[in-house]
């Protein structure tokens, strides 16, 4: 699932045991990023009953090319966007991106009215589900798609950890994006 090709601006996403240059995330931040149960979960046992969704965006859209490559989807085909922060305390810990194509969204209708829903309690509900290998990035401000995920804070990081895995509902596809808020999760 790992981009071969970096393109100007994207994120270069990385497997567990590969090199990841001069960023190495810290122990406690590695707990989080190779989870591979549910983050709704794991962070509602953290806030209790102060757990929310916030919806950024729905929209349909093209992607970008690492996440096309991954899906399998030509370049000029549309997909389901949802991005998400996860507030916990009322602080926000998570910023969450999900792209669905247009063939899952038709299989499985429920993904468009979620509203402010964790998904997460969703697929981890489906006994079809099936999770691929996590990767991880490191977001800098060099890269586009950093400038959305810290919106929502005032004070700017020099780096952002993600991870993202391919989902499976029976056979259908849908790639989900979790970016670690500085200040946010506990490590």
């Amino acid at each position: 699932m790992s981009s071969t090709r970096v393109v100007p601006g994207e994120p270069h996403w990385f497997h567990r045991h590969h090199c990841w240059g001069a960023h190495i995330p810290s122990l406690a931040m590695r707990s989080w990023l190779f989870d591979e149960g549910s983050l709704t979960q794991r962070l509602k046992a953290i806030c209790e009953d102060d757990f929310r969704v916030e919806v950024q965006q729905r929209v349909w859209q093209h992607v970008e090319m690492n996440e096309c490559r991954v899906l399998q989807l030509r370049g000029a085909e549309f997909a389901y966007v949802r991005e998400v922060i996860l507030y916990c305390r009322q602080r926000p810990m998570v910023f969450a991106r999900t792209v669905i194509p247009a063939l899952t969204v038709q299989r499985h209708q429920y993904l468009l009215m979620l509203g402010n829903k964790p998904l997460g309690a969703a697929l981890f509900a489906d006994p079809k589900m099936h999770r691929g290998p996590i990767e991880i990035t490191c977001l800098t401000p060099k890269q586009k798609l950093f400038r959305r995920v810290v919106t929502c804070i005032s004070e700017k990081p020099d780096q952002v950890w993600g991870r993202r895995s391919l989902f499976r509902l029976r056979t259908d596809p849908l790639l989900v994006a979790e970016y670690f808020l500085p200040d946010g999760v506990p490590i």
